[in-house]
């Protein structure tokens, strides 16, 4: 669906089989909160760039700064210092009423509770967003119930979020999430509320929005769940200290003169 708006914000990225582009960069961001003695650093230096059709999964102790780098990452947070970039649209000093579009438009968010809103129905939930971006009703409702069909929800489409199962709720906030023309994805738990196997379900759903080209940042404390990531970042006390690296893909099994 195609809509008038910024510069960088429509457009598909590429997905695993095309070429990489970076969706989500993060350049030596820093967040502090409050004033000395109270002073509390909740980031310290962050450095992280997600390509189209990249997981990338956080993970750290209670405290470590996963839940503000969503923030920050998603525009709902100004960082104390540094860069964030979104589809190579720098967020410092853009106005409100346009990152309010690109929110709506470029960025999708997973939360733990869900965050539904019970008056609406499933269809109307996963709808919301492009009504808001002033999509006319029966194109919104027609992609909502489009993507409420492929992540297995469509005969829910009609039900209200108490009539729901909690693995049908989440279900229901990862079509919000996605709707549109989202190109990065941004989870906090997502899977924190569910059993084992709706938990597994979820990351599953969110590996397939991947794989057609969205960039995403799961929060998760599940080491099992975030095996789903292509890449794992480690965070404590607000820095970066740790990182796995995407496995070699089979091209890295030819010699130079073989890869043709």
């Amino acid at each position: 669906m195609s809509r008038p708006g910024l510069s960088g914000e429509d457009g598909g990225g590429g997905g695993r089989g095309g070429a990489a582009m970076s969706v989500l960069e993060l350049r030596g961001v820093s967040k502090t909160y409050g004033q000395e003695p109270a002073k509390v650093r909740a980031l310290a230096g962050v450095d992280l760039s997600v390509q189209a059709g990249e997981m990338v999964a956080v993970m750290g102790p209670s405290g470590s700064g996963k839940s503000t780098l969503l923030t920050i990452a998603g525009s709902l947070e100004e960082p104390t210092s540094g860069d964030v970039l979104v589809c190579g649209l720098a967020l410092a000093g853009m106005p409100p009423g346009r990152k309010a579009r690109l929110r709506r438009r470029v960025i999708g968010y997973v939360f733990q509770d869900f965050n539904l809103l019970p008056g609406l129905t499933a269809a109307e939930n996963a709808a919301l967003p492009l009504e808001l971006d002033g999509v006319a009703v029966p194109k919104a409702r027609a992609a909502a119930l489009a993507a409420l069909a492929a992540l297995g929800v469509a005969d829910r489409a009609g039900r209200f979020p108490d009539q729901l199962s909690g693995g049908e709720r989440q279900r229901v906030a990862i079509a919000r999430a996605v709707v549109g023309d989202r190109r990065l994805l941004l989870a906090d738990e997502p899977s924190g509320a569910l059993d084992s196997v709706n938990a597994e379900e979820v990351m599953r759903l969110l590996h397939e929005a991947c794989a057609r080209g969205v960039a995403a940042v799961v929060v998760t404390h599940d080491a099992q769940l975030a095996a789903w990531a292509d890449r794992v970042v480690f965070l404590r006390d607000g820095r970066v200290s740790g990182r796995t690296t995407r496995p070699p893909g089979p091209e890295s099994l030819l010699t130079p003169g073989e890869n043709r």
